[in-house]
């Protein structure tokens, strides 16, 4: 049976995403030139879902008037607010009027696919196999039903993890009393007689770090087919290319397995496996690959950016390098080693022939003067000198 009724959890702000959360909720981070979401929203709708509850909090305002009442997307949006961020189960809560008797929950941070809500039952959620089991509640199975969900384990007690993807009946309200996470309440209800059955998820991605952003662009970019509209010049476009209207391509430039929105690519610009912006300008001779690339971002000619984010309306000047290697990146109390490029957050000024080096974030609003090599975390609003 189709639902056609969901939540989405979008109230969080994603701390450990920082910078790139400061001003805007989690959720709203772009990936292949869209907020993460739109593209919720977009699964959602082609499941056959016309009818979402968002419960929203942090920066809500962000998410209200991007999304309004839905009616673009083909939707009907309404809102729930939580004003404080206590967790999934409290923010679930605050729909508790607005639901019917059965409905899908998903998170507004996740990429997840139609396929999997279509395959959901009542009282079920959807797992997906992943070594990474200390990131997520892993799920313990018996002839797929769950028998426990444990939050973050210390051990792998399996390697399913939870994608909170779930169907509930409006039931799940009488159990959430005064508990503020989900799986409590999951488990609380298993307890006590209730059985949760579980289905494999087809596609699902989550954003919790920086450089998951530029994992996840390369999911949501694996689109059929390509688009070309613009004004492409003598360029060469390969693989599956959205380059959008508005666009302007120069000569010689090489575009590959990406999407360029409505910009301007100037000549000899190799592009590959990367999303490009509104209203951005990429100089000459620059090379991106694998990376994230915002609104209104202004890049230097021969510039070089790999696996890198570049927030919306930065201003990068000539001879700019954000080189990839392996890097130990602080989140928290965590260190995390990854290859990584570099990390810079919205408006940040940066002059000319400028090289940061791989795992390094810059905050919002940040000037670095030109000749700097600037490495491991600049706050927002700092300078460089």
């Amino acid at each position: 049976m189709i639902v056609v009724e969901a939540v989405i959890l979008a109230a969080g702000e994603g701390q450990r995403l920082r910078p790139f959360t400061v001003n805007k909720p989690k959720v709203m981070i772009k990936v292949a030139n869209k907020p993460i979401l739109e593209h919720v929203i977009d699964s959602l709708r082609r499941a056959g879902v016309r009818d979402i509850v968002m419960v929203v909090g942090y920066r809500k305002s962000r998410v209200m008037d991007y999304f309004g009442d839905g009616r673009r997307w083909g939707v009907r949006i309404r809102y729930a607010v939580q004003e404080k961020q206590l967790g999934t189960a409290h923010a679930l809560k605050q729909a508790e009027k607005l639901v019917g008797e059965e409905f899908v929950v998903v998170a507004g941070d996740n990429i997840i696919d139609p396929l999997t809500i279509k395959k959901l039952e009542k009282w079920s959620l959807a797992y997906k196999t992943s070594e990474e089991y200390s990131k997520y509640g892993v799920i313990e199975l018996e002839n797929r039903k769950v028998r426990r969900i444990v939050e973050k384990p210390a051990e792998p007690l399996s390697n399913l993890v939870n994608t909170g993807i779930y169907r509930f009946g409006r039931e799940i309200f009488g159990y959430i009393g005064e508990l503020t996470n989900l799986t409590d309440v999951i488990n609380r209800m298993i307890e006590e007689g209730y059985e949760l059955r579980a289905v494999e998820a087809e596609r699902w991605l989550d954003i919790v770090y920086p450089w998951d952003i530029i994992r996840v662009n390369e999911v949501a970019m694996d689109f059929e087919g390509s688009m070309i509209g613009g004004k492409v010049g003598k360029a060469e476009i390969s693989g599956k290319t959205i380059i959008e209207e508005g666009a302007k391509v120069n000569y010689g430039a090489y575009i590959e397995n990406s999407i360029v929105g409505g910009s301007e690519i100037g000549q000899h610009v190799v592009i590959r496996w990367s999303s490009v912006g509104e209203n951005a300008m990429i100089g000459a001779f620059s090379y991106i690959e694998n990376s994230v690339i915002g609104d209104n971002v202004v890049i230097g000619p021969h510039s070089y950016i790999k696996d890198s984010v570049i927030d919306s309306g930065s201003i990068i000047r000539a001879r700019f390098t954000a080189a990839s290697d392996k890097a130990e990146i602080a989140i928290g109390d965590e260190v995390h080693r990854v290859k990584v490029g570099a990390f810079v957050g919205e408006n940040c000024n940066i002059g000319s022939s400028v090289v940061v080096e791989p795992g390094t974030i810059i905050g919002n609003g940040c000037r670095v003067a030109s000749g700097r090599v600037v490495r491991g975390r600049i706050p927002d609003d700092s300078m460089v000198m």
